[in-house]
């Protein structure tokens, strides 16, 4: 298990310095969209408290439970904390993903009604509920594990399915847009301006399906391994693969910057001259 420690220990320090990254950048940038800009700070901060509580929360209680003469008040402790951060961090940050997904074929489908019918205010009601619902849940794992389990697993399900249907939505819509922006140029070669907006969203194709790839790879597996054990009772073998699986969770909070905020272009800018000034000052002192 001393492995998996020194994974999850440097994944927590990644995803630390990462996210922190990523919310001084969404901090300078003004051109996003106000609803879209708080689920990008939302999702980066659930990854960011994962690398700063649940992953050495996690490393702690391995490190206790394997000496000989272990605390058990420390041990529970630990475990608690390890249990109650990692299921709501995850459960905010699987939600929240899903939203962004959601959040983006609506801009697609929307047109002009996009920002009347999406505002900041019902975005920010929506984040908070995420939050509420979230911690509620992982605090009654503490009574009952088997439902923390079932939770898990629905979680997972659901959001990945919401995920992969948005993104397939917005792939769909982008291939018909394009078939239909042929079809009118030909007709007006001087035309084409109304469907300008829609196809400039086709640069977040290649962005949607790096997101939907990495969110099953990194999640599927864990609740695969739920599911088993939920279904069947546990083994030496399911509990190296719950660490296995539990550690691509983690690396998830590392590469949601890369995917949600370094490939948006003006995000992707500003991570630049962010990353050149702290050289600047560390030469220069």
């Amino acid at each position: 298990m001393g492995v998996f420690s020194a994974i999850n220990g440097l994944f927590s320090i990644t995803a630390i310095f990462s996210n922190l990254l990523v919310l001084v950048v969404l901090h300078k940038e003004s051109s996003l969209h106000p609803p879209s800009k708080l689920l990008y700070r939302c999702l980066a901060v659930t990854d960011l408290l994962v690398g700063i509580i649940s992953e050495p929360s996690c490393t702690v209680f391995e490190a206790v439970l394997a000496q000989e003469n272990h605390l058990p008040d420390l041990c529970f402790y630990f475990g608690t904390v390890c249990v109650v951060s990692f299921t709501t961090l995850s459960a905010v940050s699987l939600l929240t993903m899903s939203t962004i997904s959601l959040d983006r074929l609506l801009a697609l489908l929307l047109g002009l009604r996009y920002r009347h019918i999406v505002t900041l205010r019902r975005v920010r009601a929506l984040v908070t509920l995420y939050w509420f619902l979230s911690v509620g849940f992982a605090l009654m794992t503490i009574w009952e594990f088997a439902f923390a389990k079932v939770y898990n697993y629905t979680l997972i399900s659901i959001c990945i399915f919401v995920s992969l249907f948005c993104n397939s939505k917005i792939l769909f819509a982008l291939r018909l847009n394009q078939t239909q922006q042929a079809q009118h140029q030909q007709e007006e070669p001087n035309g084409g301006g109304t469907l300008f907006n829609i196809a400039r969203c086709g640069k977040t194709v290649t962005t949607a399906i790096w997101v939907q790839v990495t969110l099953i790879a990194c999640y599927l597996p864990y609740g695969i391994v739920i599911a088993i054990v939920t279904i069947h009772a546990s083994s030496p073998f399911l509990d190296v693969m719950w660490e296995i699986t539990s550690s691509l969770v983690g690396l998830h909070s590392f590469l949601n910057p890369l995917l949600y905020c370094w490939r948006i272009q003006e995000v992707k800018q500003e991570v630049k001259n962010t990353i050149r000034q702290l050289f600047s000052c560390c030469l220069s002192n």
